[in-house]
């Protein structure tokens, strides 16, 4: 009876430790369950590091492009524009030529224009061979106000008094060319100190209700009848060194039979006075085949082929080209031209390119809105 008591007891004993032993186990493996590893922990912290990171690095680009943008807008406010100006070159003609300028403020544009006529002024710097400013030294561009009507009136100060009679034309026409290469600008009135100015101040030129592109510039006497005849700007290329440019020249023609679009083409067919240096560039032969005719702004100017420069390849020379298209456009009904030459479908230029549309002014040079 008793060693079976003894065996009961051990036998529970037994079962207990198993018991305790298999209930730590699954303890055991509940708290790996529960509680992260400290790998786990780590990685968590990269991954916010790296997100930081990323947001740091995303912030810096978008100052770096923002900061690029401000940049570009910076240049883009600095970079030089180009401009006509109306200057006198080495045979004291006035003529245009195409500098690179500063940015001005928007209102500003006709006022540094002029402002770049002053001799040694600005513009000193910036002059081609043989060609030098018109405004006397000094001379301060006081105002500009832009009238409904299309008048620019130009207050100056009293050094601009300070020019030779001989000049007082040059002096006119320079200041009312480059005005007027402003769209909204047609003609120009004077003002001296704020006093009006119905005359220049040292020859008497009459000034009136304005001086525009109309009065002409570098006028020549041609011996037409000035009751009879009619007054027109043409355009003949002249050359300073390398400096190719061209010059207008007002004289009084005689209109033909052709009309008055056939009888500027004649006219600069023949050529200007010997005794300038301008340039004849039509062959002599050249001739139009049929007047000239305006259709919806453009007209219409045939030639025979003695026009071309290159017969074999229909190539016509840029100058003739130009000085018709100068020319002709002067009269404000006539928005491009189209040259054409009989026995030819299409013509080039100089550089082989087609013409496939009638030529417009604007592709020597732009005219731009105040």
């Amino acid at each position: 009876m008793q060693k079976r008591s003894r065996l009961l007891i051990g036998l529970t004993v037994f079962l207990t430790i198993i018991l305790a032993g298999c209930f730590q186990g699954e303890q055991s493996l509940d708290n790996e369950e529960m509680d992260p590893p400290q790998d786990a922990e780590a990685g968590d912290g990269m991954d916010e590091n790296a997100a930081e990171e990323a947001n740091t690095e995303e912030n810096e680009n978008t100052e770096n492009q923002e900061d690029q943008e401000n940049q570009d807008q910076g240049n883009a406010a600095s970079d030089p524009v180009d401009r006509q100006l109306y200057l006198l070159d080495s045979n004291g003609m006035v003529a245009s030529q195409t500098l690179q300028l500063p940015q001005p403020e928007s209102n500003e544009v006709a006022k540094q224009a002029l402002e770049y006529l002053v001799k040694d002024g600005p513009v000193s710097s910036l002059l081609p061979n043989g060609f030098q400013a018109v405004l006397p030294a000094g001379t301060q561009i006081l105002e500009l106000n832009l009238k409904d009507s299309g008048t620019m009136i130009v207050d100056v100060s009293d050094e601009f008094k300070n020019y030779q009679a001989e000049n007082e034309l040059k002096i006119l026409q320079a200041m009312t060319f480059t005005v007027t290469q402003f769209d909204s600008v047609d003609n120009l009135k004077l003002r001296i100190n704020g006093k009006p100015q119905n005359t220049m101040p040292v020859d008497g030129t009459p000034i009136g209700e304005g001086y525009s592109r109309v009065n002409g510039i570098n006028l020549v006497q041609s011996g037409a009848d000035l009751l009879e005849s009619k007054p027109v700007t043409l355009y003949y290329p002249s050359a300073q060194g390398d400096n190719q440019y061209f010059v207008p020249v007002t004289q009084h023609i005689n209109v033909e039979e052709s009309g008055l679009y056939g009888s500027m083409v004649q006219t600069l067919m023949e050529g200007p006075d010997a005794d300038t240096n301008l340039q004849h560039v039509f062959n002599n032969s050249a001739e139009l085949t049929t007047d000239p005719s305006l259709n919806e702004g453009v007209l219409e100017v045939v030639f025979n082929q003695s026009v071309l420069q290159e017969s074999d390849n229909a190539v016509i020379s840029n100058e003739v080209m130009e000085t018709l298209v100068r020319t002709l456009t002067q009269d404000e009904e006539v928005e491009a031209v189209e040259v054409k030459v009989e026995d030819v479908e299409t013509l080039f230029n100089e550089n082989g390119e087609p013409y496939t549309e009638p030529v417009t002014t604007q592709s020597f040079f732009s005219t731009e809105k105040l």
